[in-house]
């Protein structure tokens, strides 16, 4: 025991800071990292004291973010049990899923069994949530320990936000391609967090979105029912672009709630509403963002609805289905406020959710071939955030100046 606590002794130096294998330590200290407060904090009465810093204001994104976890597991689940519902128990195939719910003693096919549909959903939220976190946690801390950065919580929020944006039957393979491109691409060869233009998670969903089309935007891969033969099923937002009067037979209070198909996480507008209510008390979320995509959806909508079109059924979607339908609330609420790729200022927030909300109906009515249209309006609005604030100040120098001026 002497001889194993003196190599430790003299190995203990390597280690530390300075030492030869210091970043090999860093990797592997980075995980209490983010879970627990790191062992060298900013000391000196010239250092601003707050009560939000990074780690709450990732867990605090995180548990605003539980309603549609929650609802991304039962959702998944209730879809799936209904599509072996209506396609028959005869065009069941034995899939990894099905084949696991099985031995769990369950049985494909009962969607009015909730908590059925809570374990079938987990069945593939889970497997596309462990890999993001695999796959995107390593690689956030592998470049910490390449720049010589503190290990920080900024993946928190992106390991949750990825998964809930994808569709329930999305290879694992993408999975590992896309939260790559997203962390790298969109995150680190800016400077890591904090200093990137994009949201790193709606850049990596852009990523496969037009890498494999094929795979990402078909009709069925919004339901998990690749366990059934012969079935496809559309969104809803896909048969309204489709067919004038598509949503004449919907239920606009169960696409509220979110018992349609969709990507995993986006279904429910309601969920998004309550964890708006979490953002907007704890002032983690711009209400100003979410107003401004409200007033913006709400617009250009009118606008559209009173131009009407003879060909293009979208033209005639109200603004109360817009919001309702797709990534529309998912995305006002947790993308559009991500407090980095966003605007800082007031009014640049308002500015910046209003053309989130206009870009996103021009997307959706006048390119009705990709109806979405809530993840590239973002996006697209990330490039020009600075660009709002960059004139917002510049007003409030200018109005200065002619106050002193006038004096």
């Amino acid at each position: 025991m002497q001889i194993i606590r003196n190599a430790l002794d003299k190995a203990a130096p390597l280690f530390e800071k300075g030492g030869r294998f210091h970043d090999f330590h860093a990797f592997f200290e980075a995980p209490d990292t983010l879970l627990f407060t790191p062992g060298e904090v900013t000391k000196g009465s010239t250092h601003i004291r707050d009560g939000m810093d990074l780690k709450r204001l990732m867990v605090t994104v995180v548990v605003a973010l539980g309603p549609c976890v929650l609802m991304a597991l039962y959702n998944t689940g209730y879809q799936a049990n209904l599509a072996v519902e209506l396609a028959g128990e005869a065009a069941i195939r034995d899939d990894f899923n099905t084949m696991l719910f099985t031995l769990l003693g369950f049985a494909p096919g009962n969607s009015t069994d909730h908590f059925a549909n809570l374990v079938y959903g987990a069945l593939y939220f889970l497997p596309v949530w462990i890999t993001t976190f695999a796959v995107g946690g390593h690689i956030e801390m592998a470049n910490a320990v390449i720049r010589k950065h503190e290990v920080n919580e900024g993946f928190l929020v992106t390991g949750f936000l990825f998964p809930l944006i994808l569709p329930p039957t999305i290879p694992l393979w993408q999975v590992v391609l896309g939260i790559a491109f997203g962390v790298i691409v969109g995150k680190e060869i800016f400077g890591g967090t904090g200093m990137n233009v994009l949201n790193p998670a709606l850049t990596g969903r852009a990523f496969l979105f037009f890498a494999y089309p094929a795979q990402i935007s078909g009709d069925a891969v919004w339901i998990a029912a690749n366990n059934v033969d012969g079935f496809s099923g559309a969104t809803w937002l896909g048969k309204a672009a489709a067919e004038s009067g598509a949503l004449a037979s919907a239920s606009w209070f169960d696409a509220f709630v979110g018992f349609v198909p969709g990507s995993m996480g986006e279904t429910s507008a309601l969920a998004c509403l309550m964890g708006a209510g979490i953002l907007i008390a704890t002032r983690v979320g711009s209400w100003r963002t979410m107003l401004g995509v409200v007033l913006g959806t709400v617009a250009m909508t009118l606008v559209l609805n009173a131009a009407g079109s003879d060909t293009n059924p979208m033209f005639e979607v109200p603004f109360w289905w817009h919001m309702v339908l797709g990534g529309w609330a998912f995305g006002a609420i947790f993308m559009a406020t991500d407090p980095v790729s966003s605007a800082f200022t007031d009014t640049g927030r308002l500015l910046y959710g209003i053309g989130i909300g206009i870009v996103v109906v021009l997307i959706r009515v006048v390119n009705p071939a990709y109806p979405e249209g809530m993840m590239l309006a973002i996006l697209f609005m990330n490039l020009f955030a600075p660009l709002f604030d960059h004139f917002v100040v510049q007003a409030n120098i200018n109005r200065r100046l002619a106050r002193n001026v006038a004096a």
